[in-house]
């Protein structure tokens, strides 16, 4: 009866992924099966911790979703959860926990990166401006930084200078988020882009908000997305230091994620009306040249 509920809970954790991260989502099907169901209930975890401040802030709009509780509350019953199943092991109360007792049984996740992570998405309850980057960064290494920490355990690695290119990783990932939901963000009176480069550039807040797409604007966006490519060109030499089933769906993963960048060049910068988005047929050319490459390089290692 335990392994039913246990595969059911995997399950959940799966369509969460889907439904939430199609691209994500894409390069997670690449993983061997149980590092695939692991990395789902990582990703199921970050998913609902967020939709609770979602829901929390769009309140005012659509209803308030958490019932009773309070968005705080609501997170530090997850913290609760969390730190009981490390302290006690298994906890069934959910999918989401059963599927993480699972997990840990079989692979050595921190917990430090999973409470550092619900701090990040806490900061969302008090805080809709950044006004240096260097504030921005706490930000998006606590939300997606932590992510390649509680990743890298699942991939698995043998130097520990993986952990470092998979945080910078997840900040790049995250950049890429913040580029491409500049607009829907802007409509929830959130404002990621640091606001001394806002100013640097000579883009107002009141611009933005109205969806004002300017030279100005081009060229601030254009400052963002080479600082993105930036993290995500240090991140690359990451991938070789993880173990060899692995590389594929994060090299997969992280070219997807960094096409989105593509796309809002293609968009002539609108991220206000236009959200960007990867194509399947990019998605299938992608899964098969790195398929394809990966195939030459083992062939080509198994003849020296």
């Amino acid at each position: 009866m335990r392994q039913e509920q246990v595969m059911e809970a995997y399950d959940y954790c799966r369509r969460v992924t889907q439904q939430a991260s199609k691209t994500f989502y894409w390069g997670s099907v690449f993983l061997p099966h149980p590092k695939r169901r692991a990395i789902w209930a990582v990703y199921a975890l970050c998913r609902v911790v967020d939709d609770i401040v979602d829901e929390a802030i769009d309140a005012p709009r659509v209803g308030h979703l958490l019932g009773s509780a309070s968005p705080r509350s609501a997170l530090d019953s997850w913290r609760q959860s969390l730190k009981h199943i490390y302290e006690h092991g298994g906890d069934n109360k959910g999918f989401i926990q059963l599927a993480w007792s699972d997990m840990l049984e079989t692979y050595s996740v921190p917990l430090e990166p999973a409470l550092e992570l619900i701090d990040g998405v806490e900061m969302d309850l008090t805080t809709n401006r950044y006004q240096t980057f260097d504030d921005l960064y706490l930000y998006c290494y606590r939300v997606a930084g932590t992510v390649g920490l509680l990743t890298a355990p699942i991939f698995g690695y043998q130097d520990p200078a993986a952990l470092d290119r998979a945080v910078e990783l997840g900040v790049a990932l995250q950049l890429t988020n913040i580029l491409r939901d500049v607009g829907e963000d802007a409509r929830k009176n959130r404002v990621y882009i640091p606001q001394e480069e806002m100013q640097r550039f000579g883009y107002t807040e009141e611009e933005l908000m109205r969806g004002v797409i300017n030279p100005a604007f081009c060229e601030l966006i254009r400052f963002q997305m080479a600082r993105a490519e930036e993290y995500y060109q240090h991140a690359q030499s990451g991938i070789a230091m993880l173990d060899a089933d692995c590389r594929l769906a994060v090299t997969l993963s992280s070219t997807l994620y960094r096409h989105i960048l593509d796309r809002i060049r293609l968009n002539n910068y609108n991220v206000f009306t236009k959200r960007a988005s990867v194509p399947l047929k990019t998605k299938l050319a992608a899964a098969s040249q790195y398929w394809f490459q990966q195939q030459l390089a083992m062939r080509a290692k198994s003849t020296v």
